[in-house]
């Protein structure tokens, strides 16, 4: 995917700006997210699994930033080795581009997460950005506290339908924003 130059564009480049623990996180990712979506499939609630699949719909296509920008609903779909996985219900997200650069910002819910999309030559964009906890909090930058950083890809399947896939914390939990007009 080729981003238009100027506003599409975050300034520094990706991976090169993220901490060495993300860098090596994004190299494991194929396997962390294989992991993950793997043992949710085998010992996931069966409505949660569906959800799932529903996220995993569609490959990745060229969309301009123009098409990606917009409110849309996100829906959490997170990993953990207590839980196989957990769907959330929907909440509001922004994509932004403009001089900033393509942004996110999930609006509601007590974990938002908001970052920065990067060109890295795909068609699927890199992600960098942090999450807020607690309804109160202000929106976190990446590199602010390593503990909220998040690091991964957005994979755009349509204009009606994006799906974020991010590794929190060095890569130690997968999770999957999913994004539908």
């Amino acid at each position: 995917m080729t981003l238009t130059a100027g506003a599409a564009l975050a300034e520094g480049s990706f991976p090169n700006t993220l901490s060495d623990t993300d860098r090596q996180g994004l190299e494991a990712f194929a396997h962390t997210r294989f992991r993950a979506i793997d043992t949710a499939r085998a010992e996931g609630d069966p409505a949660d699994v569906d959800q799932l699949e529903r996220a995993l719909q569609g490959e990745a296509t060229a969309l301009a930033p123009a098409a990606m920008a917009g409110d849309w609903r996100c829906r959490s779909i997170q990993f953990s080795k207590y839980l196989a996985v957990v769907v959330y219900a929907e909440f509001r997200c922004r994509i932004t581009d403009d001089a900033a650069g393509l942004r996110l910002e999930k609006l509601t819910g007590s974990q938002r997460t908001s970052g920065t999309f990067y060109d890295i030559g795909e068609t699927r964009l890199g992600y960098a950005g942090a999450e807020a906890w607690g309804d109160n909090e202000q929106p976190y930058r990446y590199g602010q506290d390593p503990e909220r950083n998040q690091v991964g890809y957005l994979v755009p399947v349509s204009s009606r339908h994006l799906r974020l896939e991010l590794l929190d914390r060095g890569g130690r939990s997968f999770s999957i924003l999913d994004l539908r007009r």
